[in-house]
C-alpha cells in the first residue's frame, strides 16, 4: 500500500480543519419585521452542524465555525435553515475570517468614527460584486464618498446632510436586496470577535 504523501496529508488536514465565518442576515429584526430571537437562531444554527456558534446585537450576525470552506455553500445552507426554522425568505451573505481580515486592513484612513459622520460598509452577495457596480450607484460628491472594495462598497457622510445623499433612498432599489449593511462599529467588532473565536477548543 503506497504511503500518503505530503500533501494528500496536507489536503486531509484542511478538510478537517475548521474555518471561521460571519453569517450577514438582511433585514432581520428592523421595525417590528422578520422578529428573530438571538437565542433560538444560535440554537438553529448549532442544530445545523455549525460549531462555535454566537451572535452580536440584535441585527442578525452569527459567528461560527465548520469544515465547509465555500461561503456559496454556506449561504445556500444558512438561507436554507433560516426559510425551515423561522419562515425566513431572505438572502445572506457569508465572509470568512480571512475576508474580514482584508477588508478591515483596507478601510481608509479617514474612517476614524468620528461621530459627525456615519460609516456604512455594504457587503455585496457575490451576484454584484464588481467594481462596475459604481456605475450603477451614482453618488452626491458634495455630500457623501463611495468605494469600493472586493466583496464591499465603503460609503462615507456627514451625518447632518444624511438626507441630501443618494443613498437615503438605496433601500427603495432593486439592487438593495442583494447587500447587507453594518455600520463602521459593527464590522470591526465582528472582525474582532471572529479573530477570538478558537477552532482547537
Amino acid at each position: 500500500m503506497p504511503k500518503p504523501t505530503l500533501t494528500s496529508r496536507r489536503a486531509r488536514s484542511n478538510q478537517s480543519r475548521l474555518g471561521v465565518f460571519v453569517a450577514l442576515l438582511r433585514g432581520i429584526n428592523v421595525g417590528g419585521n422578520n422578529m428573530i430571537n438571538m437565542r433560538a437562531l444560535k440554537e438553529s444554527f448549532e442544530n445545523s452542524g455549525f460549531t462555535h456558534v454566537s451572535t452580536y446585537i440584535n441585527s442578525g450576525n452569527v459567528i461560527f465555525t465548520t469544515k465547509e470552506v465555500d461561503p456559496r455553500k454556506l449561504e445556500k445552507k444558512v438561507e436554507t435553515v433560516l426559510a425551515k426554522d423561522f419562515q425566513l425568505d431572505g438572502k445572506v451573505v457569508v465572509r470568512s475570517l480571512s475576508e474580514m481580515a482584508a477588508l478591515v486592513k483596507s478601510l481608509p484612513s479617514t474612517w476614524t468614527g468620528d461621530s459627525s459622520y456615519k460609516y456604512n460598509v455594504m457587503f455585496l452577495r457575490h451576484t454584484i460584486d464588481s467594481e462596475k457596480i459604481l456605475d450603477e450607484m451614482p453618488i452626491r460628491p458634495e455630500t457623501e464618498a463611495l468605494e469600493y472594495r472586493p466583496g464591499t462598497l465603503l460609503w462615507a457622510a456627514q451625518a447632518s446632510q444624511l438626507n441630501q445623499t443618494s443613498m437615503v433612498k438605496l433601500s427603495s432599489r432593486k439592487i438593495f436586496q442583494d447587500m447587507t449593511v453594518r455600520n463602521l462599529n459593527t464590522t470591526r467588532k465582528l472582525y474582532e470577535l471572529m479573530k477570538k473565536v478558537d477552532p482547537a477548543s
